[in-house]
């Protein structure tokens, strides 16, 4: 049994692990006393393969591309998001939110999950942190002296311990009875910069530019379980035509050669992100329905706030670490509380099957449109989030 001593230690080297490495690592006087523990993540099903050939694409907002520009570390390739149109199938109503509203470039953009890792993994090789590669860490215990986290047959003592990566959050949780089909599809008659979502009796369907696809669209589509296991396994030409009915004709003929990836759909959170001196970012706090892509934004939020308010304390590590996890935590429940929310309510009103309801949420969608001053805060959160 080896041992190594750190400050900080991240389970987790997805990219919420690696911004928060890459943030901290710029603050510590010694960042290879920041320990990344990589391999530590069960990899979800739509995401099997390696990280260089995972097939997923990733909705960022304006403030996760703002933070990742600021660490150098934004991919080659991506697909702007300057008008967001939400609709509901079958109903009146709906909801424009464009970029010009805002003074913005773009109101957010989409990249490969491949492309985005293999740029942290080139920033975090480059910022003196300590990565640890090895079989999945786990912590052992905490007392007065740290956290210590045993991966094979390594121990380590660390001041503090951070999880972001796996399903760790299980206080509260929610099964949505949906599955989700990803894949990709051409559009007959594209429309560059923009990005759909639309409600349908059977869940949220959403079609985001695709960043590496001139002319294509990621699709994320919602439904229950038996029928995106149906979707799954029809022939290109009968998904198309599915697709193309439950989206509609805004877009013209969409056609689908891409393979479809599937898996469940469930809220689970962490109602604390701090016990003692460990604490909780990204997936290993929340996991978020997939509606309005704020997942993984979530998480970027959770790694800058954390950095900011253990910045002062990596000067002097040898004091306690208490006082700025409590404020990190302060800080992180308005936002965690206001995204949750808001992506937990959306799929289930607007597919409770009932016309009044269906009506009244056109209706929302109509009021929206027309009022810019309602339609503000909702756009400002989905921009960059509620920020303490």
């Amino acid at each position: 049994m080896t041992s190594s001593a750190f400050d900080i230690a991240i389970l987790g080297a997805g990219p919420v692990g690696r911004v928060l490495a890459l943030m901290l690592a710029r603050v510590a006087p010694d960042p290879a006393r920041i320990a990344l523990l990589a391999g530590n993540a069960p990899a979800p099903a739509a995401a099997a393969a390696a990280p260089a050939a995972d097939p997923r694409v990733l909705a960022m907002n304006h403030g996760s591309r703002v933070l990742l520009e600021s660490l150098q570390a934004w991919p080659e390739r991506s697909a702007d998001i300057r008008n967001i149109h939400v609709s509901q199938r079958g109903r009146l109503g709906r909801t424009l939110i464009q970029n010009t509203d805002f003074g913005v470039p773009q109101l957010g953009s989409v990249v490969a999950y491949a492309g985005l890792y293999a740029k942290l993994d080139e920033r975090v090789a480059d910022s003196g942190v300590t990565v640890l590669s090895g079989p999945p860490a786990r912590i052992d215990r905490q007392d007065g002296d740290g956290v210590r986290i045993r991966q094979g047959e390594t121990e380590l003592l660390c001041q503090v311990a951070v999880q972001s990566d796996g399903a760790g959050a299980s206080d509260l949780r929610r099964d949505y009875g949906q599955h989700a089909v990803l894949t990709s599809a051409q559009a007959t008659l594209p429309r560059r910069g923009w990005a759909w979502e639309r409600f349908t009796a059977e869940g949220p369907l959403a079609l985001l530019p695709h960043p590496q696809t001139p002319d294509a669209y990621s699709v994320v589509w919602c439904c229950a379980p038996e029928r995106a296991a149906e979707l799954a396994a029809l022939d290109n030409a009968a998904f198309s035509q599915a697709l193309s009915a439950a989206f509609g004709d805004r877009l013209g003929r969409l056609s689908s050669q891409a393979p479809r990836h599937v898996f469940p759909l469930a809220l689970s959170a962490r109602r604390a992100q701090v016990h003692g001196r460990v604490a909780a970012i990204g997936n290993a706090a929340q996991t978020l329905h997939p509606v309005a892509g704020q997942g993984l934004n979530l998480g970027l939020r959770d790694a800058a706030r954390l950095a900011q308010t253990l910045g002062g304390w990596l000067a002097h590590p040898q004091g306690s670490p208490a006082a700025a996890l409590t404020e990190f935590a302060r800080a992180r429940h308005v936002d965690r509380a206001l995204t949750a929310g808001l992506t937990d309510l959306m799929p289930r009103v607007f597919a409770t099957g009932l016309a009044p309801v269906e009506h009244a949420c056109g209706l929302a969608l109509l009021a929206l449109d027309l009022a810019s001053p309602l339609r503000a805060p909702l756009a400002q959160h989905l921009l960059q989030g509620f920020r303490a």
